[in-house]
């Protein structure tokens, strides 16, 4: 019993916390705008609740204007449609209050509608008509139809290109320019930017509808007024007017002013474009950035300023306050773009003889660039490149299981300006062409229009795709197009490459490494692996296998006791590549299948496979007939198709003592293909053949 009442009084103190007494704002509000539309309130509420309302519209507004990002302030939606049912119930209120007791004078209905009833309009409601006519105009005709525009088109462009943008962070994934964490976050932001812009466009028709709402309450009071004045309380009509009218106006305009602002603050949110400053500082910083304008300025008031008849003391004051203000800003333009020269430095030239520090080492992973690219390598000119390649080589280095040499950057002078090449040994593997300041805008294969642009190939897969200027990212986007920058496209490019000859970066040093870091977990079987029962070039060879087949070498335990297994069998590296593939069937078929139990096949007719198997046997591996070979490569060609159609990565199912020499054979035609042994399938997984590679009598044919 006492631990219940400890737990119940626990309770009953944790709901006292501070933020649950927050989250009983929302609630008690909505409860006392229920109130004030059904009980009276007497005027000293009415004044309490209309500076209240006053004051949370401008909060509003400079939370609008303060506010870095729109989705900083994402509860806005909610908060506008909370502000207008408290507006509204103000109204109703201080209706009840006007009509009741408008007849004892402009007081009735508290001090706050009495000001604005008397001094703002002077006491004239005339003036009043006119002044709320002009405000309701500037808010319902300019603001709030222009924030409702811009809201419904916002919402329909942010949600037409969340598919591109969601392309646009796997390939960043891929590239390596961002984690998994990293990812996430930005899907997050996308899908929060694409509820918020929504939530826009419906909570402008909220302020809409209030400027309407607005305008017939105030005729509704008017007439009310009147009614109520001259027929139960025998009021003249220049005493209806005077009392009624007057305390319709002020109401009204107490009640237009937080609408006004409201509207304005939605427009402001709406039209923002997401920057590392405020509103203030934005408007500072691009409105008068530049000299020349101020100067110009300042000339052509100076110049209104000399016409007779105009205010020339004020035309031309001003004008001298811009000159001023040009001078100043051009000064400090200059202190900006100013920079110390550094002092020459005087080389000497040495008479020396030849060593070997004047022979350069070969580069294991090269990049040339044009020299319109050093931008792009170059930190001092804000060129990203850098990091990129540092994160794909982490990335590269985490999938394959061991580190990727660095990158050795260097310009090019025989390139194009534009061109990169990318080198292994000092070899070119692959080169493009990238546009700085510009924007490639990749067809993944289904896009809603054509762009405008220079038409290319993504160096990378060989899409197609357009270099468009950066201002079309978001309508490319909005088309269905993956877009990337001139960054992104060599990061892309040059991890493609990296993955597809893993099997040439890695050697004797790299094992080494994995064999040392497997005998801090493991160092009886490292050292019975070697030397005892392997060399370090054995192992090499068969890591090199497995990555030129595209298996990472992460696993190093599964891939060392698989090694030991069966080194006392054979000594032959394909062998021992072939056993180590069944032991590692499960990563095999995860990376090809992911979490799917089932797996879509192709397998070999078993005529065709014994012809494979005696060719191999009779020591005429790759003496294959030419008219069988060619059936072979069009019947796994189009059964590789018709998978990649159905969303199945192609893959051939055949025995394994042909399995190495028969995926040799296929990989140059089918980089994307996989030829897996029975083996290497795990018990707990099914396969499901799709095709059958080799008819009986197109066989028997050929035999």
């Amino acid at each position: 019993m006492a631990a219940e009442d400890n737990t119940l009084n626990a309770g009953l103190l944790g709901g006292l916390k501070p933020s649950g007494i927050v989250g009983l704002g929302t609630p008690l509000l909505l409860l006392m705008m229920l109130a004030m539309m059904v009980l009276p309130l007497p005027p000293m509420l009415l004044d309490l609740f209309f500076t209240f309302n006053i004051a949370l519209s401008m909060i509003v507004v400079l939370a609008s204007i303060y506010t870095m990002r729109p989705l900083e302030f994402a509860v806005f939606p909610t908060v506008l449609l909370i502000a207008t049912l408290l507006r509204l119930a103000l109204n109703v209120a201080s209706t009840r209050v006007v009509l009741l007791e408008g007849h004892g004078g402009t007081d009735a209905a508290g001090k706050v509608i009495q000001a604005f009833g008397e001094f703002v309009v002077g006491g004239n409601y005339a003036v009043g008509l006119v002044v709320f006519s002009i405000l309701v105009i500037i808010n319902f005709v300019v603001v709030t139809r222009g924030a409702g525009r811009i809201s419904e088109v916002t919402a329909r462009f942010t949600l037409d290109a969340m598919p591109g943008k969601q392309m646009a962070i796997d390939a960043d994934l891929n590239a390596g320019l961002i984690n998994s964490d990293e990812a996430l976050a930005r899907r997050t932001e996308i899908a929060r930017e694409a509820d918020f812009y929504g939530a826009m466009d419906g909570a402008s028709k909220f302020v809409r509808g209030d400027a309407i709402a607005g305008i017939l309450i105030l005729f509704i009071n008017i007439i009310g007024g009147f009614s109520v004045g001259m027929l139960q309380h025998d009021l003249s009509a220049g005493e209806a007017a005077h009392n009624y009218v007057l305390l319709t106006i002020g109401d009204g305009l107490v009640a237009q002013i937080p609408s006004l602002l409201l509207s304005t603050a939605t427009a402001i949110i709406v039209t923002r474009v997401s920057d590392s400053q405020d509103m203030g500082q934005q408007v500072v910083s691009q409105l008068f950035q530049s000299p020349k304008v101020l100067a110009v300025a300042g000339v052509l008031i100076g110049l209104l300023g000399l016409v007779p008849g105009m205010p020339n003391l004020v035309f031309l004051t001003l004008a001298g306050v811009l000159g001023a203000a040009s001078y100043l800003r051009s000064q400090q333009v200059n202190v900006e773009v100013v920079e110390e020269e550094p002092e020459p430095v005087t080389v000497t030239e040495e008479n020396r003889d030849l060593s070997w520090d004047d022979v350069k080492p070969v580069d294991i992973v090269g990049l040339e660039v044009g020299y319109r690219l050093i931008s792009l390598v170059d930190r001092n000119q804000g060129g990203e490149l850098l990091s990129r390649i540092k994160g794909v080589r982490k990335k590269l280095s985490q999938e394959l299981g061991f580190l990727i040499q660095p990158v050795h950057i260097r310009d090019n002078l025989e390139l194009a300006p534009n061109a990169y090449r990318i080198t292994l040994h000092d070899v070119p593997v692959g080169e493009g062409e990238v546009f700085p300041g510009q924007e490639l805008a990749i067809n993944p294969g289904q896009v809603f229009g054509e762009l405008d642009g220079v038409k290319t190939k993504d160096p990378t897969f060989g899409l197609d795709a357009v270099w468009v200027d950066s201002s079309k990212r978001d309508e490319a986007q909005a088309m269905g197009y993956t877009v990337v920058d001139s960054g992104t496209v060599v990061a892309t490019h040059l991890s493609q490459i990296l993955k597809n000859h893993s099997h040439e970066l890695l050697g004797h040093d790299e094992v080494q490494k994995l064999l040392d870091s497997l005998a801090k977990t493991a160092p009886k079987l490292a050292e019975t692996l070697v030397p005892n029962l392997l060399g370090l070039r054995d192992v090499l060879r068969v890591m090199c296998n497995l990555l030129e087949e595209g298996i990472p070498v992460r696993d190093v335990r599964t891939i060392a006791e698989a090694l030991a297994e069966h080194a006392g069998k054979s000594q032959d590296p394909d062998a021992l590549t072939n056993a180590v593939r069944v032991a590692l069937g499960r990563t095999i078929f995860q990376n090809i299948n992911g979490m799917t139990a089932e797996m879509q096949v192709m397998t070999l007719d078993p005529d065709l496979e014994q012809i494979l198997l005696n060719t191999l046997q009779g020591g005429a591996a790759g003496g294959l007939e030419p008219g069988l070979a060619e059936q072979v490569f069009q019947q796994v060609a189009d059964g590789a198709q018709r998978m990649e159609l159905n969303g199945h990565t192609p893959v051939v199912l055949v025995g394994a003592n042909i399995r190495g020499w028969f995926a040799r054979l296929l990989r140059s035609r089918n980089p994307g293909l996989h030829v897996l042994a029975y083996e290497e399938i795990p018990a707990s997984k099914q396969i499901k053949v799709v095709a059958n590679i080799g008819r009986p009598a197109a066989i028997s044919g050929a035999a």
